[in-house]
């Protein structure tokens, strides 16, 4: 019993003394020390000025790069204009080339043509140039004939390709001239022959007094390659509003053209189709149409076939639908009759 009171009494003297140590020891130590308001408002003072800086220089940023944006448009613009120009210059170096080649032949061929008496004499287009072994493919000046009744004409001839004596009557490659032309232009011809042109719906009337092969030959933006042939073509005069009259389809283009067969020439300030629409004025180009459907071959020249807005573009069905502009087309003729 002793032995528990004095047990009882250490564990209370232990106690005591452990919590009068504990409060000494509270009461010696630092309190820590109390910020400043000065301290405060300076610290939020330097966080304004860090975000202020911070969004000015984001503004510069968004600022610089708007302007190199600008710059990256106007230089892509630029370039693009330059390759057209560039395009135009390599058309134009290849006639130079070829008209530099042909320069004494033609002008034999003109001195030859003046002492012509007969018809079967005559020089009438690029297959009579092939028969009299002209065989490099450029420009030639069809002399006038009174025989035929045909004036002096600047012809393009295809004396290499499917077997040559081919006369150039459509190009479309460039993309620099405009096909939405009226009447007159389209009867007389319009264009370069080094570009693109239309040789004049009046000169391919004398040229298919004859029967007549007519192929035409396209390219989409793809690379891939087409042709259409057909073993009949010709024009009626300018009273019959060069109605379109073809047959005997062959190739790998699809017959594209035979919708259109039997009709009339139109352009957007003579309407001679046999569509509700006046389908010169939307689709943008002088065509043979029946209706507004099939082919415009020429329709408007857009780049990289890009026209989804509209049907107004080079269009063949064949190939691609309606809103899909080919990249190049040429339309050619030859007589029937002739062999290479």
């Amino acid at each position: 019993m002793r032995r528990a009171m004095f047990r009882t009494a250490l564990i209370s003297i232990s106690l005591f003394y452990l919590l009068s140590t504990s409060q000494t020891w509270a009461e010696k130590r630092p309190a820590p020390p109390k910020a400043s308001k000065t301290q405060c408002c300076d610290e939020v003072r330097s966080l304004k000025v860090q975000v202020a800086n911070l969004t000015s220089l984001v503004e510069d940023l968004t600022k610089k790069q708007d302007s190199d944006l600008m710059k990256l448009v106007r230089q892509v613009m630029d370039l693009e204009k330059r390759n057209q120009q560039q395009e135009a210059r390599v058309t134009e170096a290849e006639s130079k080339y070829s008209e530099i080649h042909n320069r004494v032949e033609i002008m034999q061929l003109q001195g030859a043509q003046s002492a012509t008496h007969t018809t079967s004499d005559a020089i009438y287009d690029c297959a009579s140039l092939y028969n009299r072994n002209y065989r490099i493919s450029g420009e030639y000046k069809l002399p006038k004939d009174e025989f035929l009744g045909t004036p002096e004409l600047d012809v393009y001839c295809d004396m290499e390709k499917n077997g040559g004596g081919w006369t150039i009557i459509q190009r479309r490659r460039v993309g620099l001239t405009s096909f939405d032309r009226d009447w007159k232009q389209y009867r007389n011809g319009f264009g370069t022959i080094r570009g693109d042109f239309w040789l004049g719906n009046e000169h391919i009337f004398r040229l298919t007094r004859q029967p007549t092969v007519l192929r035409i030959e396209l390219e989409d933006w793809e690379g891939a390659i087409r042709y259409a042939e057909y073993g009949f073509f010709t024009l009626s005069n300018e009273l019959n509003s060069y109605k379109l009259l073809i047959a005997n389809y062959s190739g790998n283009a699809g017959d594209s053209l035979r919708y259109h067969n039997n009709t009339n020439f139109s352009t957007k300030n003579k309407d001679n189709d046999k569509c509700v629409d006046d389908c010169a004025q939307l689709r943008k180009g002088g065509y043979w149409y029946n209706c507004c459907t099939d082919s415009n071959l020429n329709g408007v020249f857009y780049r990289y076939g890009s026209h989804t807005k509209s049907s107004d573009g080079i269009t063949w069905y064949g190939m691609h639908g309606p809103n899909y502009s080919l990249k190049r087309v040429e339309m050619k003729i030859r007589p029937q009759n002739f062999t290479p």
